[in-house]
């Protein structure tokens, strides 16, 4: 295999390694989120996350973005995609809401980023097609259908309240705003500089945030193990496939992943965990992957007679 080839069949596996990367981040809330408070995890991952991408870009001899405009607009993408995004979802969950009913409302972001892109003069590239707006709906039902044990058998501790509604509210705009934003603005560049500064920006956003939280962090393996996972896994792994995803694609189809995400959580929770796996959950998987397959699906171009 040469390596046009090896280029090719990675860029076709981006998506599948990113969902199955991304769908680890309730596992390591799950992990990390009684032993430390949101924000101050974050603080940290980031500043560890801005560390590990440093030496890489020394290292390598990366170049830094060139003006002062594009330093902006990774600034802002970085506010909206880490430190709202994540911030509002660790929140959400911290005060209460079940994993649950926090996946279905930041599962709003491909409808919500579809809408946008309908009403706001789309271009081809971007245009939503009756077939993505019936696989955009057909995937929302079987993300219902996959978080509906949570969200109808939730623990005594899963409550719903206007702090932690509006935590999830931020984290779902945040994360729409963020992917459009960097679709029309970020030009492309190396991902690894981008992400750092992206980073830098979202940490001057929380540690104000950090600072505030008086719950003391408490320092173990599972701790250890979390923040080890969220810099090399998620911020590295994860949040770099997701720059060059949006780069790459269009948005909707991009946003159109997400859906794919409560699915593979469920089942990395049913082998780690042994969280039950009913027949609803299964058919709420197979609803998803048809509907995102209906959005990412290129349409065949007929050959002219």
């Amino acid at each position: 295999m040469n390596s046009s080839e090896s280029s090719s069949n990675w860029v076709r596996a981006m998506p599948a390694v990113f969902v199955l990367i991304w769908s680890t981040g309730f596992i390591v809330a799950r992990y990390g989120m009684p032993h430390a408070p949101p924000f101050s995890f974050l603080g940290m991952r980031y500043a560890f996350s801005i560390f590990c991408f440093s030496i890489w870009i020394y290292v390598a001899k990366v170049k830094w973005p060139q003006t002062r405009q594009e330093y902006l607009h990774l600034g802002v993408t970085g506010i909206l995609m880490h430190a709202g995004y994540l911030g509002g979802v660790w929140a959400a969950v911290k005060a209460g809401m079940g994993s649950g009913l926090s996946a279905l409302i930041v599962g709003f972001q491909p409808v919500l980023t579809a809408i946008w892109l309908s009403t706001h003069g789309a271009t081809s590239e971007n245009k939503v097609s009756q077939r993505q707006w019936m696989g955009l709906i057909l995937g929302f039902c079987g993300l219902l259908l996959v978080v509906w044990r949570k969200l109808t058998q939730g623990s005594a501790l899963d409550h719903v309240t206007l702090v932690n509604v509006c935590f999830a509210l931020m984290a779902l705009f945040a994360i729409t705003l963020g992917t459009l934003y960097q679709k029309r603005f970020v030009k492309p560049c190396d991902v690894r500089s981008a992400n750092t500064v992206q980073l830098m920006a979202a940490l001057i956003v929380t540690a104000p945030l950090a600072l505030l939280e008086t719950e003391a962090i408490q320092w173990n393996a599972e701790l250890w193990g979390a923040m080890a996972w969220s810099v090399l896994g998620l911020t590295l792994g994860g949040s770099s496939l997701l720059y060059i995803l949006i780069q790459k694609g269009a948005a909707a189809s991009v946003t159109s992943l997400m859906y794919l995400v409560p699915p593979c959580t469920a089942l990395m929770a049913w082998f780690l965990f042994d969280e039950p796996i009913t027949l609803v959950t299964l058919l709420g998987i197979a609803l998803t992957a048809l509907g995102v397959s209906l959005v990412v699906r290129t349409p065949k171009i007929k050959e002219p007679t």
